[in-house]
């Protein structure tokens, strides 16, 4: 049974034609994750152990001071510029977030939120987005849909599902039909499933 991650979903949803099944390739063919390899776990790290922590967010100028990685300082500059115009005078505090499994045809797509805060005493579970591409809607509506359908159980009452544009400070909660968006996600894990056979 393929086994993707929710960001390999918004990808794959992301891309058409021959530029989605190379995708669905690449992914399928791609060695085991190692965290090595993963640019921006040190930074995701940090940023959850913050809240946990219940500590400031102006901390992380002196998390950048420890980078000797030319790449990781550039990029995690401005991330870290934009995650603390976010955080601003809001009152921010930790709780575990939930993770979960979303199963369709046959794949299983795992969704794990980064961050469960409550901001200013709204509960918030927060997938973090630091890409310098422009964040286009039909990314933000997959990626807080494939929470709301996965997360959704395991959730207090009210638990607000939210995509946060780290480099731009803007958080995006879920704003579009579930069932609609499920549907669109749910063909798209069909085309997985299908070629996934024939690679």
């Amino acid at each position: 049974m393929p086994q993707i991650s929710l960001t390999d979903l918004v990808e794959i949803t992301s891309a058409a034609g021959l530029s989605k099944a190379r995708k669905v390739a690449a992914i399928k063919r791609r060695p085991s994750y190692h965290p090595a390899k993963d640019f921006y776990k040190p930074l995701r790290e940090k940023l959850a152990e913050l809240h946990r922590q219940g500590r400031p967010a102006s901390e992380l100028g002196g998390f950048l001071a420890t980078l000797n990685d030319r790449k990781k300082v550039n990029n995690y500059q401005t991330a870290v510029e934009g995650y603390m115009r976010w955080c601003g005078k809001k009152s921010i505090e930790w709780f575990e977030p939930s993770r979960g499994v979303y199963s369709r045809h046959g794949v299983d797509v795992r969704v794990n939120p980064e961050l469960g805060v409550s901001i200013n005493g709204q509960r918030h579970l927060v997938k973090l987005y630091f890409k310098d591409e422009p964040l286009l809607r039909l990314r933000t509506d997959v990626v807080t849909v494939m929470m709301e359908a996965s997360l959704r159980e395991a959730c207090q009452r009210g638990e607000a599902m939210a995509l946060l544009d780290v480099r731009k400070g803007k958080l995006f909660p879920l704003q579009v039909s579930l069932a609609e968006t499920r549907a669109v996600i749910d063909a798209e894990l069909a085309y997985v499933a299908d070629l996934w056979r024939s690679l």
